[in-house]
């Protein structure tokens, strides 16, 4: 053997040994996932233990490209300030590869420059403002990064609402007029206008409507004008405000109005029982009920409930969902390259936990026959949810307060 050609093996050798150190370093190495959520709220349990579920399935089958994947939390509260704070300790201090989570719009859309900034992928699954998504198509090249697994953007749930009112309150109780009450924030800001008019376009007076700042407590003025404003039914539309105390005062008021729409708060699986059982006939727009919306929908269920004895909120299936997602574009892209993985994730067509999860051109989830749809679930004896609307999902029957019957 020649000198030269000694060395010429030796450092061969040495590239191989470098390489296969790499390699096991690397696959040693977790894909680190990031939830930015707000952790003192149900939602943010739930996506934080949604999150967590998928991991620990994903991971028992040998995680993904030979990785394990692994979770850290940051709390954002339902504060702007601290939500940039946190995606900071994420993508800065954590340097995670992928982040998931999202609450409230406002806060939402003060942390995207910042998750564009670091060219992180967002799978945001509980802010519901169309500004976000409208971001991607705006410019796609720097917001490319930003998709919503759930829920449907507020303009999808106010068609959906507009289908609750007009097909089931006028169409099936024969309702003509209603009041519309919402609390002061973006999302409502953004839903009010299509309500609205859907609402006078199918036939319906519009007695009454409204909104209030988040921090009210004391309801008594505001349902005094529903009842003397000769409404039918209050369509309400909540989610920062406080609906356990929405629900008491309706309650206890014998307000002869019944009411439902969107009130985030009362999916909450101990709703009932927190409220005394004071929202007893209340309708609330839900994206996860015990129903086979999919193949997944009832395992998932199951699993969550005997790890958490609860049922999860619609931020716990999208979690859950997003890390799937994100598992499955990593597969196809066959590498942690953002932009492969990006363009796999533009191409998801799968079950999910609420129905079937694809996104449209500007990363937004779709939602109609056969993906994701809100359903209209109402709170009856001893708890139990029914599904009153569409039509095509129900399964129980629609009942009024106990002292308008």
């Amino acid at each position: 053997m020649t000198r030269k050609f000694a060395i010429k093996r030796l450092a061969l050798v040495a590239a191989l040994t470098v390489s296969s150190a790499l390699a096991f370093a690397q696959a040693d190495t977790p894909i680190k996932i990031g939830i930015t959520t707000p952790i003192q709220l149900q939602t943010g349990r739930d996506t934080r233990d949604g999150a967590k579920l998928a991991i620990d399935e994903i991971n028992a089958k040998g995680g993904v490209l030979g990785r394990k994947l692994s979770m850290t939390v940051a709390d954002e509260t339902e504060d702007p300030e601290k939500g940039i704070s946190a995606i900071k300790k994420l993508t800065g201090d954590e340097k995670v590869d992928v982040l998931i989570g999202g609450y409230t719009s406002g806060v939402t859309l003060a942390e995207l420059p910042h998750i564009t900034a670091t060219k992180t992928i967002y799978l945001n699954v509980g802010a519901a403002s169309p500004a976000i998504n409208a971001k991607v198509k705006q410019n796609y090249e720097s917001n490319k990064y930003i998709f919503r697994v759930g829920p449907i953007n507020s303009l999808h749930l106010a068609r959906s609402l507009v289908g609750y009112m007009t097909g089931f309150l006028k169409g099936e109780l024969q309702m003509q007029k209603i009041a519309v009450v919402g609390e002061s924030a973006k999302w409502v800001q953004d839903l009010l206008p299509v309500l609205k008019k859907g609402a006078t376009d199918g036939g319906l007076e519009v007695v009454m409507a409204e909104t209030f700042d988040t921090s009210t407590t004391n309801f008594s003025p505001l349902l005094s004008k529903v009842k003397n404003s000769g409404a039918q039914y209050l369509l309400v539309i909540l989610s920062h405000a406080s609906s356990d105390v929405f629900a008491k005062q309706w309650y206890d008021a014998r307000i002869p109005v019944p009411y439902g729409g969107i009130d985030v708060k009362s999916q909450d699986a101990d709703f009932f029982q927190r409220v005394g059982g004071k929202a007893l006939s209340e309708v609330a727009a839900n994206f996860i009920v015990r129903a086979p919306l999919s193949a997944r929908t009832i395992p998932f269920l199951d699993a969550f409930k005997q790890r958490h004895g609860r049922e999860p909120v619609y931020t716990g299936t999208g979690a859950y969902d997003a890390v799937y997602a994100y598992a499955e574009a990593v597969t196809r892209a066959k590498s942690l390259d953002t932009n492969a993985i990006i363009k796999e994730l533009e191409k998801t067509d799968m079950p999910a936990t609420v129905g079937r999860l694809q996104f449209d051109e500007t990363h937004d989830v779709k939602a109609g026959p056969g993906l994701v749809n809100a359903l209209f679930a109402q709170w009856q004896e001893n708890g139990k949810r029914v599904i009153v609307w569409p039509k095509d999902a129900r399964n129980g029957q629609y009942i009024q307060p106990a002292w308008l019957k």
